[in-house]
């Protein structure tokens, strides 16, 4: 069912140097809904995001590292629903999704379900570059992470106070999650060496049933890089992004189509708009081109480049 909804979007000009751009997730998030003290810490860790991986890409590392770095940053901080702050299950516990592709190779890798490792982004790269595989799932990914050295934390780590009154008001018959917001983290990049990479990770929806995932580990639908295209990470309602193949649809329209990351973004966003999808994405293509767009009415956002002051923004156009 087509829906009319106002697509707000930024994209940059190519640069010769790096260029980063982050996410926080995408939602109902209009000034009325949020707190000053709520603005300012996400614009505080938003920042901080930016920063551990501006700090790579400036010292001349690679995209794969910085994307990284930056969604762990995220994934630590118990506001966004990501790692520490990742939401609960129908079943009351954290189900984690996390992915990573290195646009230079399209290696990639991805994990779902993951209930142990304190940082999912990480044990997605180990599994890009340990392993034969692209994804793994649930039990297997955790004794993965286990057999490979990554971090390991005891549920108590995810379990944050917010996050259980949400599942509590959704046991209660509310609709938190569809009413509100869409919580992904995610990040791409290009590096000096013009190479690209995005990385995106959530704790999925409150109260999801039977281990549903959604379109954040899908390599193609909530993340994709390839260095010929365009590197994306998705955030919104999964379902619609993985109809839609999102990420890898945007990079084919640059690389297939010859279309500019604006023209991509805006039809992939309109598409999934007209399946009656909400949500957004990053973007940014090997020209050092980056941005953002979405048919949400805000998504967490910020933007570093070299010699540029960061940008950081929550709402959409006209808040």
């Amino acid at each position: 069912m087509s829906q009319d909804r106002t697509i707000s979007s930024y994209w940059s000009a190519p640069v010769e140097g790096w260029t980063l751009v982050i996410h926080g997730g995408a939602g109902q998030l209009r000034q009325l809904n949020l707190s000053k003290e709520q603005e300012d810490h996400a614009r505080v860790v938003l920042v901080a995001a930016l920063d551990s991986g501006a700090k790579i890409l400036a010292a001349g590392g690679s995209a794969v590292d910085a994307v990284e770095a930056a969604v762990r940053v995220l994934e630590d901080d118990p506001y966004f629903n990501a790692g520490r702050g990742a939401v609960f299950s129908a079943d009351g516990i954290n189900e984690l999704d996390a992915a990573i592709m290195d646009g230079a190779t399209r290696d990639a890798g991805a994990v779902s379900a993951v209930t142990k490792a304190r940082n999912p982004v990480t044990l997605a790269r180990a599994v890009m570059e340990q392993s034969p595989h692209v994804m793994l799932t649930a039990g297997g990914a955790d004794r993965f992470g286990a057999e490979h050295g990554i971090e390991q934390v005891a549920p108590a780590w995810f379990h944050t106070d917010e996050r259980w009154r949400q599942y509590e008001e959704l046991r209660k018959g509310g609709t938190f999650d569809a009413d509100l917001k869409y919580g992904t983290v995610g990040a791409v990049a290009r590096d000096a060496q013009g190479h690209v990479a995005a990385a995106t990770s959530t704790g999925g929806l409150t109260g999801k049933r039977w281990n549903r995932i959604g379109d954040s580990p899908v390599i193609g639908a909530g993340t994709w890089a390839e260095d010929a295209g365009a590197a994306t990470s998705c955030t919104g309602s999964g379902e619609h992004f993985i109809r839609v193949g999102a990420a890898h649809e945007l990079s084919a329209r640059v690389r297939l189509g010859g279309a500019g990351l604006d023209e991509a973004a805006g039809a992939v966003i309109g598409e999934i708009g007209a399946f009656g999808g909400v949500g957004g994405l990053i973007s940014v293509d090997a020209q050092g081109r980056g941005g953002w767009c979405f048919n949400s009415q805000g998504m967490y956002r910020g933007m570093a480049r070299g010699g540029e002051p960061h940008r950081v923004e929550l709402y959409g156009i006209g808040e």
